[in-house]
């Protein structure tokens, strides 16, 4: 995906499911969460051995459903904490609540879920992640 239409994915989002999600603060998963909200995005919290519990104020939900049930939000960004053998199921639930997109963060590739999410007209970002990309787009320095 070219810089144009993540730098335009990014922009328009307002609400990213992080799907693995940890609630301990040195983990990739926790910072850039932490990131994106001080960035002015909600923040959807997924991950199933944290169900029930906060991590960064954010109830923490076992899935994408149960989230999108409880809070009645729409998704924009489903971003991926997980393994590329995991993506599959992830993307059929990010159908199921019709997400806008897939983002599957930096060494993660699944490229049979991405020919499928283009298919069914969900953009698609592998192997990059969301706190670099924003940073890296709008100038941010840290």
């Amino acid at each position: 995906m070219s810089d144009n239409l993540i730098d335009q994915l990014l922009i328009s989002a307002k609400t990213i499911a992080v799907v693995g999600i940890s609630n301990k603060p040195e983990r990739d998963s926790y910072k850039v969460a932490n990131y994106l909200q001080a960035h002015g995005y909600r923040v959807l919290a997924i991950n199933p051995q944290q169900a029930g519990n906060e991590i960064l104020g954010e109830m923490c939900y076992p899935s994408l459903r149960l989230a999108v049930q409880a809070t009645g939000l729409e998704v924009d960004i489903v971003d991926c904490f997980r393994k590329a053998e995991d993506i599959p199921a992830i993307f059929e639930e990010a159908q199921q609540v019709n997400a806008k997109s897939i983002w599957m963060q930096l060494g993660i590739v699944n490229e049979r879920v991405e020919q499928l999410a283009r298919a069914s007209g969900m953009q698609v970002v592998m192997d990059r992640c969301t706190k670099i990309e924003h940073k890296r787009l709008h100038h941010i320095l840290e």
